[in-house]
């Protein structure tokens, strides 16, 4: 194994900046932080640059292409919130140094009919019809539920497929212009969760409404993976879901291209524009806009509530294929746009950056990344100034390892 030590390096390890200048890699793991350049080693010299943990996307949809693309921005471990990635399914992934890496919940609990299969075409809508479309499904669990019964069943299959955590749809389609999509009962999300946290499961949930947050929040989900958009926040809401300590990971930019509000800014960028193809920055330059009455402003300073009232806030984009219609958001792109928006709505930068490293390694127990520590995998982004003054600097990319293998800014 080739030993590498970078030099000379501002070192944000996850939560805070270093003292030490030094990181030491032994092939895909760090062996140290500070002390002496070991004898014969590789010397990557940092001078003028931050060195950072490989960032985290806590919500995506993906593919072993789009985990190419997001390795290009520096997210090197994506967590996938819906589809097919799971343990079995992915082994090939985890040795492929070229891609990030991905955990993933397999499929949503959703009744039949329900979310999100209004964003199919007719006649391709997983369970559109009632049915659970294995024909379609190659041979993953596809859980549609409408009991307690059903719900709590399909738990332990989802684990024996290979999911890593388990995620309920609660989405009567308000906000996707499908209002009365059949949607979970607090019932039959209550006995999923149960049964969920009886397997050592964790769930999350899909919540794009301040009611079907609540139903979650009081079915003892462990975290949300979307804020609610259609009204501001209260008092109540907040203080429900601090003190139930779920996480939330509320995808900002999702919500924005909701309202209409592309990425095209992004997509200008000739640092976002050299890493994604014509297809991405098409997509990139598109929007959901479902739901332009939101208000952005309602939706970041819900953020800022979460944030102050002590909830742990992590960064997800919700990117998933390249088509214009489920566009504004992007692979790897759209999670340091989301660090723009998290420090929009009152986050400081190493907030924000900590929102993308330690604490989604903390509240998904990847224990091995996340933080730039000796014994930890050597998954690290380096980039040119100091994003933790300056959040812009995060794509100011210089260098990334993933698993100690070294890829240039491009």
């Amino acid at each position: 194994m080739t030993t590498t030590a970078i030099t000379h390096a501002r070192v944000f390890d996850g939560e805070r900046v270093r003292e030490e200048n030094t990181v030491v890699l032994d092939g895909p793991v760090i062996t140290a932080v500070g002390g002496a350049v070991p004898e014969g080693a590789v010397v990557f010299d940092a001078r003028g640059g931050t060195l950072l943990p490989g960032l985290f996307d806590a919500h995506t949809h993906t593919s072993e292409e789009a985990l190419a693309f997001a390795l290009r921005f520096g997210v090197t471990t994506e967590l996938e919130m819906q589809g097919a990635l799971t343990r079995a399914r992915r082994a090939h992934i985890e040795r492929n140094d070229a891609v990030a890496d991905v955990r993933s919940a397999g499929f949503g609990i959703t009744p039949p009919g329900g979310h999100p299969s209004e964003l199919f075409p007719e006649g391709k809508r997983p369970g559109g019809d009632g049915e659970p479309a294995p024909e379609r499904s190659g041979g993953l669990v596809m859980p549609f539920a409408t009991t307690p019964e059903q719900a709590a069943g399909f738990i332990p299959r989802l684990v024996e497929s290979g999911s890593d955590y388990i995620k309920f749809m609660v989405d009567d389609g308000t906000v996707e212009g499908h209002p009365g999509l059949p949607c979970l009962d607090q019932a039959t999300l209550n006995a999923g969760v149960a049964e969920a946290r009886r397997h050592g499961m964790l769930t999350v949930a899909h919540a794009l409404t301040l009611d079907a947050a609540r139903m979650a929040v009081e079915a003892g989900i462990d975290g949300l993976v979307h804020v609610f958009m259609d009204r501001p926040h209260t008092d109540e809401i907040i203080r429900l879901i601090a003190e139930s300590g779920a996480f939330v990971v509320p995808c900002v930019v999702l919500n924005a291209s909701m309202m209409g509000i592309t990425g095209a800014a992004l997509a200008d960028d000739e640092r976002v524009a050299a890493r994604l193809d014509d297809a991405w920055l098409t997509t990139l330059r598109g929007s959901f806009d479902r739901y332009p009455q939101g208000r952005l402003e309602d939706v970041l300073a819900t953020v800022a509530a979460l944030h102050e009232a002590g909830v742990d806030l992590l960064a997800g984009s919700d990117a998933s294929v390249p088509v214009p219609f489920l566009g504004g958001v992007a692979h790897g792109a759209s999670v340091h746009h989301e660090m723009r928006y998290l420090v929009r709505a009152g986050l400081t930068p190493s907030d924000a950056l900590r929102a993308a490293t330690a604490t989604p390694a903390r509240r998904f127990s990847l224990e091995d990344r996340g933080r730039i520590a000796a014994g930890l995998r050597a998954d690290l982004l380096l980039v040119d100034g100091d994003p933790t003054t300056d959040i812009h600097r995060t794509l100011d990319i210089r260098a990334i390892w993933r698993r100690g293998v070294h890829f240039g800014a491009k």
